[in-house]
């Protein structure tokens, strides 16, 4: 594949995937379930450490404020990037799943600072 334009990037980065997913069903369907996996992952990830930080006070506020704003540029970097021609369900998938990853991140570099 022959890259014209930089609109084409983003073509050439996920046409391989594309391929590999429509080659079979079974392609298909662990591409799902392994983002499904990873999204329940991700989020219970989040959810742990959104417990873990505490009490709604002025000090947590703060911090679940920032790991929203994490959360909100991982889903328009996944916007910008991932295309919207193709799979664009498992890149919403996929991109849910970056977005909440990003956010439980957020939280467990504030918790280890805060509690070590």
């Amino acid at each position: 594949m022959k890259i014209k334009f930089i609109s084409d990037i983003h073509n050439a980065i996920f046409h391989p995937l594309k391929s590999w997913a429509e080659q079979s069903t079974g392609n298909w369907n662990i591409l799902i379930g392994v983002g499904f996996l990873l999204l329940m992952g991700s989020a219970i990830f989040t959810y742990v450490f959104y417990k873990k930080i505490g009490q709604d006070d002025e000090r947590t506020n703060k911090i679940f404020l920032k790991s929203s704003y994490c959360v909100l540029w991982a889903i328009i970097l996944c916007d910008l990037i991932f295309p919207k021609d193709y799979m664009w369900n498992i890149f919403f998938l996929f991109k849910y799943t970056l977005a909440f990853l990003a956010g439980g991140i957020y939280l467990a570099v504030r918790y280890k600072k805060d509690f070590s």
